[in-house]
């Protein structure tokens, strides 16, 4: 980055929002216009109302602004990855469009994060949603992200949220993983920390969420959770379920066998016969998979020459001027 490049990039996901764009642009500008050298990136999801409109005027008003135009409809995750990778700040700031969450928030956090975070996401402790549609699901949400993944967050889902920009350069997002980018980060060795944000109830547009999040949430949620533990070692959980069905193919067989000698029972009628069978069959096909996985793991790492570690620094003294003038010689 170059010394005219923003010190806060702030990305700014949007779907239909065309009532919402202008007094959030203009609560943004409020709050950070005189303390921070920054830009308002928003991306439009593929909206199909005024939005585009607008905030192309907004642009042409104000060189702060950028606008980047989907040609459908790719997600949210989509539309902050994108975000992301066009960011030039060293600090970016990633805000919902519907006004629900607070960019008066968004300076506090930015200290928070000077005193030696990584990570400063933004906690909801008071919401203003709707308890079955929104509340309860989110709670349930929150409760297995958190209880799955080791990093205690009350509040996943919230939008709010500021990084530092090598950190987000380390997390690659694809699905609905944008509230995963915490644990994520986490993982790899990121410091994170919580801090309680306004929440506002939504006075114009709709939700783009309801219930039908929570599947995709725990679908997202297995992924991310073999991402983080095994995706360098996939045996380990093939192999681990393989031995698992090994093991009860044996006590089943041992059963069959204890029928046959006590009891004279015919195997060929007895269906743990056909268990055991499956159990083999399918001890067999884990520790198979595990190996092609493993295959593939170190196939793509050595393809795309991405190591299995992330660097947060490196200490070193420099050689000596003589060295260097015997390396000349």
């Amino acid at each position: 980055m170059d010394k005219k490049s923003p010190e806060v990039s702030v990305v700014v996901p949007l779907l239909n929002e065309q009532d919402n764009i202008t007094p959030l642009y203009e609560q943004i500008t409020q709050t950070l216009t005189g303390k921070y050298n920054y830009e308002t990136i928003f991306v439009d999801d593929g909206s199909s109302d005024n939005s585009f409109n607008i905030l192309s005027e907004l642009q042409k008003s104000d060189n702060k602004v950028r606008v980047i135009r989907f040609r459908k409809n790719f997600g949210q995750t989509a539309a902050l990855a994108a975000g992301f990778a066009h960011a030039r700040g060293s600090i970016i700031v990633a805000i919902d469009a519907d006004l629900q969450n607070d960019p008066a928030d968004i300076p506090k956090m930015i200290d928070k994060l000077n005193e030696g975070f990584d990570v400063v996401s933004g906690w909801r402790k008071k919401r203003h949603d709707n308890t079955i549609t929104r509340l309860i699901p989110s709670k349930i949400a929150n409760w297995l992200i958190a209880t799955i993944t080791k990093v205690k967050l009350h509040d996943f889902g919230c939008t709010l949220k500021i990084y530092r920009r090598e950190v987000l350069a380390e997390t690659k997002l694809y699905g609905e993983m944008h509230r995963f980018i915490p644990a994520l980060a986490s993982w790899n060795g990121a410091s994170i920390c919580e801090m309680v944000v306004n929440h506002r109830p939504r006075t114009a547009g709709t939700a783009k969420y309801g219930l039908n999040r929570t599947i995709k949430v725990v679908l997202d949620l297995i992924t991310v959770k073999f991402l983080g533990s095994y995706s360098t070692k996939p045996i380990y959980i093939f192999g681990g379920l393989g031995l698992l069905s090994g093991i009860a193919s044996i006590l089943t067989g041992l059963v069959v066998i204890y029928q046959k000698i006590a009891n004279n029972y015919s195997m060929n009628r007895n269906p743990l016969l056909i268990l055991t069978a499956m159990l083999v069959t399918t001890t067999i096909q884990l520790i198979l998979m595990g190996l092609l996985a493993e295959l593939l793991v170190r196939t793509y790492h050595e393809s795309q020459n991405r190591p299995t570690y992330v660097i947060k620094e490196i200490l070193e003294s420099p050689r000596d001027t003589a060295d260097h003038a015997g390396d000349r010689k």
